[in-house]
């Protein structure tokens, strides 16, 4: 439903296709809230890789057309619709989905997806925690089942995703031995400085044997997998008895020998964040917010473009490696 005469500028959708077809308008209707709805005015809102799919109609799930891009969104609450405690106008917020898209100046999401921002994170972290931390917690709990005193390689642990900075923040927390891996000397630094107790350029020949030397021969419990296509059958390789894999990303086809998970009884796991439930969300959502009040959450934030320029955040959120921190477009 929308807001009357209010207008917003946003970005949208009328095809599938190339980041070309992410378009500026200025003259977009503000959505209202309906029963169980906040309106948010967006500060902030993530740039997720899984936006780029939908946006090329490659992803499995397609939106009808035309749309507004977006679920991280940060920002202020506006109003709220009928039913809504949770929150109320003037809090400062963030977002794991929304109803409307991210990429406008107001978006409107289900109260149960927006979540309170301390004044410790200013609002552009606020966009990098929705979809990176949790995944990363999905990764790590609902499907890794990472118990404290375990190993975790987090594999690729610097990207602009976010995910792996997540990750490496929450296994620290969670009281697991880290390791990750970068590219990049920056990015090797980026992972030590979140939580990783050692980090492994994954471009130098022979890093996993330097990973494998680091369990003094033992193997990784649980590997977070953010490049599955490329790294998967090697990580199989790396895993101690009972190891899991989560695989978090992939863009693209991999070989690999099933008798690797034979010989240590592994699992391979998919993770979609789609498909956790009210519960988990809640548990997840409640363990982010200790750590945000703790101090241990800290998202880092990479590449900021303005709303206009969101056409070249798709496009070198894919095409740039090496990338580091989360990719947010500002209103």
């Amino acid at each position: 439903m929308s807001g009357g005469s209010r207008l917003m500028r946003a970005i949208r959708v009328t095809e599938f296709g190339a980041p070309s077809v992410l378009r500026l308008r200025a003259h977009v209707a503000v959505p209202q809230p309906g029963n169980g709805q906040v309106l948010i005015r967006v500060h902030a809102c993530g740039v997720n890789p899984v936006e780029t799919y939908i946006r090329a109609g490659t992803y499995a799930r397609k939106p009808p057309l035309p749309y507004t891009p977006g679920t991280d969104v940060a920002g202020v609450v506006e109003t709220v619709g009928e039913g809504v405690i949770s929150v109320k106008a003037g809090d400062r917020v963030f977002t794991t989905a929304t109803e409307s898209g991210g990429y406008a100046e107001f978006a409107v999401a289900a109260h149960q997806c927006v979540h309170k921002l301390p004044d410790a994170l200013h609002l552009s972290q606020g966009a990098a925690i929705g979809v990176p931390y949790f995944t990363a917690y999905r990764a790590l709990v609902h499907k890794g089942h990472a118990k404290a005193g375990e190993t975790v390689l987090i594999h690729g642990a610097s990207g602009g995703v976010l995910v792996g900075v997540a990750a490496c923040q929450l296994s620290r927390a969670l009281g697991l031995k880290v390791l990750g891996t970068a590219g990049t000397p920056e990015g090797l630094k980026l992972a030590l400085s979140n939580g990783a107790h050692l980090a492994f350029n994954h471009r130098e020949e022979g890093y996993t044997d330097r990973i494998m030397e680091a369990t003094q021969g033992g193997g990784i419990d649980v590997i977070v997998e953010m490049l599955s296509n490329v790294n998967l059958s090697a990580d199989l390789q790396m895993l101690a008895l009972g190891g899991r894999v989560t695989v978090v990303g992939c863009r693209g086809s991999v070989e690999i020998n099933p008798r690797d998970t034979m010989a240590k009884e592994s699992s391979i796991m998919g993770v979609g964040l789609f498909f956790a439930t009210p519960e988990e969300n809640k548990e997840c959502a409640a363990l982010l917010y200790a750590g945000m009040e703790a101090g241990w959450l800290r998202p880092v934030v990479g590449s900021q473009y303005p709303l206009a320029e969101a056409a070249q955040a798709h496009h070198d959120i894919i095409q740039c490696p090496g990338a580091t921190g989360k990719t947010v477009l500002i209103m």
